[in-house]
């Protein structure tokens, strides 16, 4: 039985990764995966990595370095250290070849006594480098697997009752970044479908799957940033406030998005309401209002309040997202 071994970082996983694993799963009968937690490399936490692995490759075993050996060089000394963690640690067994496009590949296939089994060590068919990718992916989105891509992106919301100018700063944003924007869907299936103005607790549910389903695909094409104007729990509130319930499956989808976005901003009623026939008055926004932010703070969801003219809440996001790193944590930003 041939069974191939490779590892990396995979931070991120890239195509020339992908040529490595792709040609130990054409050649051997079983393919194992070491993958490294590389908190000096990458924000991207280690299960976000492997998972990637896992999405797109479910035939290979992959395994977890969590305290595998962090330094990298060409010296005895930190290969010695790499040797030891896979045999002896890992007690990884009866490996045939091992797969790299790196100078590693022979020192490890000399203390695994395998095949080293070098892919594109020249860089000839896949030329690019992690590091290269690291300094800007969104620039390299090509080399990128779309499950990679989209986890790489900073997903934006902003919240509020009607006519809190959620649309505008999420259309606006687009253009300063230079991105695109996911439009409430609930409003366009609502002007198609609605009923003296209601909705029925099923319809709300398909207006929460539409606005997710438009807006996974829109995260792979956005540059860095996708801003969104609202969430299912908009469509959440929206189903309580209507019918004092909401159904199960709606409730799923509000409950996915304390872990969906990155970044939740309330807009407030502090801007002129805006009176066309579809809202239901001033009075009622600022109730809907209170209640988006008893939810929100009951969801224990992080979130920034923007106050202010349009330029003003534009400053601020803008102030934020400069600070903000995804996948780190915010309570720096809070205190800022």
């Amino acid at each position: 039985m041939k069974r191939g071994l490779t590892l990396g970082k995979y931070a991120p996983l890239h195509k020339g990764h992908q040529l490595v694993i792709e040609t130990a799963l054409a050649e051997m009968d079983e393919v194992l995966v070491i993958i490294y937690n590389a908190p000096e490399t990458t924000n991207v936490p280690l299960n976000v990595r492997s998972n990637w692995l896992r999405k797109i490759y479910p035939q290979v075993k992959v395994i977890e370095a969590w305290d595998g050996p962090t330094e990298v060089g060409d010296t005895d000394i930190i290969k010695r250290k790499h040797e030891d963690y896979v045999i002896n640690k890992l007690k990884v067994k009866g490996i045939t070849h091992f797969y790299s496009s790196e100078f590693y590949g022979e020192h490890m296939s000399r203390a695994l006594g395998t095949v080293n089994r070098l892919v594109d060590p020249q860089r000839k068919i896949i030329v690019i480098s992690g590091g290269q990718i690291r300094e800007n992916p969104y620039a390299f989105r090509e080399y990128l697997h779309p499950f990679v891509y989209r986890d790489l992106i900073t997903n934006v919301v902003f919240l509020g009752a009607p006519s809190t100018g959620k649309t505008t700063i999420a259309e606006r944003m687009a253009r300063e970044y230079n991105t695109v924007w996911m439009p409430e869907y609930g409003r366009e299936y609502w002007e198609k479908n609605q009923i003296e103005r209601r909705l029925s607790l099923e319809q709300l549910v398909e207006i929460a799957e539409g606005h997710l389903e438009r807006e996974e695909k829109l995260l792979y094409r956005a540059n860095k940033f996708l801003f969104t104007d609202t969430n299912a729990i908009t469509t959440f509130m929206f189903s309580q406030y209507y019918h004092q319930s909401a159904l199960l499956r709606l409730v799923e989808f509000a409950n996915q998005c304390n872990s969906r976005y990155d970044l939740i901003f309330l807009c407030d009623t502090d801007i002129p309401y805006d009176d066309i026939w579809d809202r239901s008055g001033d009075v009622n926004r600022k109730t809907f209002q209170r209640q988006i932010n008893t939810d929100l703070l009951s969801r224990k969801t992080p979130f920034f309040i923007l106050s202010g003219d349009l330029d003003a809440r534009v400053f601020k996001t803008k102030a934020i997202l400069s600070k903000f790193q995804k996948y780190k944590s915010l309570p720096e930003l809070f205190q800022s």
